[in-house]
């Protein structure tokens, strides 16, 4: 079936035509994975920072909490998870798959100030958020102003 340009009527437009416009259209909007190269997928991140310290906030739904691992080696923070692809039931056959399954590891060089000892981790509603405080010494320190005479 055909339908016509509503905004040019001479322009027959063919619904598979559409499908793939829609698509491209959503690989254009941020989602679970931006792909950074041909071959390597990592998720969306935030990174926020205030007086307390940083913290990161990853998008990771469909991944099991047992499925990552964060590590700290020298400055640089490790996130490596992994999203298992859902079994399809016999007889049942794929019209389009989206959801990226699969590895990833994805690397964050960490700034001086943060504690690197004291990073916390917390896994909820598919987002990882990550803790990293700042060190004592690098805290803002307000000094007071002595008034003499």
């Amino acid at each position: 079936m055909q339908n016509r340009n509503p905004f040019n009527s001479a322009v027959v437009v063919n619904p598979l035509m559409r499908d793939f416009d829609a698509l491209f259209r959503e690989f254009a909007q941020p989602g679970f994975f931006r792909q950074s190269t041909a071959r390597e997928r990592v998720p969306a991140a935030d990174i926020l920072e205030s007086e307390a310290g940083v913290t990161l906030h990853l998008d990771m739904p469909g991944v099991d909490a047992k499925d990552i691992q964060v590590t700290v080696e020298r400055d640089v923070l490790t996130v490596k998870a992994e999203r298992k692809a859902q079994p399809i039931a016999e007889g049942v056959s794929v019209r389009r798959q989206e959801r990226a399954q699969g590895s990833f590891t994805r690397s964050f060089s960490l700034p001086e100030t943060v504690d690197a000892t004291k990073v916390e981790a917390r896994y909820e509603q598919g987002v990882l958020t990550l803790t990293l405080p700042r060190r004592e010494e690098s805290k803002p320190r307000v000094i007071e102003v002595k008034v003499q005479g």
